[in-house]
């Protein structure tokens, strides 16, 4: 499989839907299904019952994932496409925008 455009950690803008425009962190990425987890976009309400974890039950608010193609990498401040290069014989990242080396 390919490497993952977006990883974990990285700052996100959300492109397209109902939360269109908000950024936030990426939590998590599933690759096989091209999702990922980002923080404080796409909550969803989810009725729990009394457990031992949580006696009282009640509504809970959580993130739900969102594909991978409704969100694009922030790279100061700015939303940019991510591309892949070498440098020497190491594969890197690089914000398409500017051209400058991610991680």
């Amino acid at each position: 499989m390919s490497m993952m455009k977006i990883k974990k950690g990285d700052t996100v803008k959300v492109i397209a839907g109902k939360d269109n425009t908000k950024e936030g962190k990426v939590i998590s990425v599933d690759a096989k299904k091209h999702r990922v987890l980002v923080e404080g976009v796409n909550m969803v309400t989810k009725h729990a019952k009394p457990s031992q974890a949580n006696p009282n039950g009640g509504i809970i608010q959580k993130e739900a994932p969102i594909d991978l193609s409704n969100v694009m990498y922030v790279h100061k401040g700015k939303a940019t496409r991510v591309g892949f290069r070498m440098e020497g014989d190491k594969k890197v990242r690089y914000a398409k925008s500017t051209g400058e080396v991610i991680d």
